[in-house]
């Protein structure tokens, strides 16, 4: 976060140093106004770019074979513009090199998942991910596992239509 304000600082700058160099070349002819609104354009631009590009930035990290099952692009009353031009603020990504087919029943998969939010840091857990079934349920502490492959104690989510979760740990299956 402190490296994001330091950028819209420098952009500030720069744009400022734009205006106030178009100023000086024109004769003064510009208003005196133009070198702070500038600045605060500068400042601006860069804040919009940088929340829109969060998504695309963190998504081109990922390592291969990650994939991304979930995003929040949920317009907000306070960002307006949202309803219009969209912007992910949160989305959840699936490390499918690392699936765990459990050993006696095994349309039951166990996948590492990681919670993206913009401004937070990143949260790992784990999924459990029944392809015979088509649903899946995070893994808390109130989740069971028996020797047999059975559940106890989780809160299922049914597969949605093309659902990403099932994709990413059941293909292949």
């Amino acid at each position: 976060m402190a490296l994001e304000l330091i950028a819209a600082i420098v952009a500030a700058i720069a744009f400022a140093g734009m205006a106030a160099l178009a100023r000086r070349l024109s004769g003064n002819r510009l208003p005196k106004w133009i070198t702070p609104a500038a600045a605060g354009l500068g400042m601006i631009a860069f804040t919009v770019w940088s929340e829109y590009d969060w998504f695309s930035r963190i998504e081109a990290g990922l390592p291969e074979g990650v994939a991304i099952v979930w995003s929040d692009d949920t317009p907000s009353p306070l960002r307006p513009w949202t309803f219009v031009v969209p912007l992910t603020t949160a989305f959840t990504a699936m490390d499918t090199r690392k699936l765990a087919p459990h050993p006696d029943n095994a349309a039951l998969v166990l996948a590492p998942v990681y919670a993206f939010v913009r401004w937070q840091g990143v949260q790992d857990g784990f999924m459990v991910v029944d392809c015979a079934n088509r649903q899946s349920a995070l893994l808390t502490e109130t989740v069971r596992i028996d020797a047999a492959g059975q559940l106890t104690g989780a809160d299922w989510l049914a597969f949605t239509e093309n659902d990403a979760i099932g994709a990413a740990a059941c293909t292949g299956r």
